[in-house]
């Protein structure tokens, strides 16, 4: 399986948080499985960390890095396939993140229920 994390799921997996469902534990933590992060949730939480909106460690870039996630960058074709998402969801983050998982055949792990809404493989977090 190919899975791409939303990023409230990073940011549980990196806290080992309660709130990730056992079944989406298991499947990132399943070596068989390819984890993408993409630079859309680096981003997100860079910017909403500087905002005072997300109170997360100094240091979690760094435990980020000790995982064996691949790195996601952001292309052209994903910014153009936000143009042909439908309007389920206005966040900017959001809405890349699903083109990401769209272009790329990745099925999105999320908690957010809007988000699974889109026409594209998710598993629930």
């Amino acid at each position: 399986m190919r899975l791409l994390l939303d990023t409230h799921v990073l940011l549980w997996w990196l806290d080992d948080s309660a709130a990730l469902s056992e079944e989406a534990r298991r499947a990132i933590g399943d070596p068989e499985n390819l984890v993408y992060v993409s630079a859309v949730s680096i981003w997100e939480v860079v910017i909403k960390r500087a905002l005072g909106k997300l109170d997360i460690p100094t240091k979690w870039a760094d435990a980020l890095a000790e995982e064996p996630f691949r790195r996601l960058p952001m292309t052209w074709e994903h910014a153009l396939e936000v143009r042909n998402l439908p309007d389920v969801h206005r966040d900017p983050f959001d809405r890349l993140l699903i083109a990401q998982a769209k272009v790329e055949d990745l099925t999105f792990v999320t908690g957010d229920e809007v988000l699974l809404r889109y026409r594209i493989a998710t598993l629930k977090a």
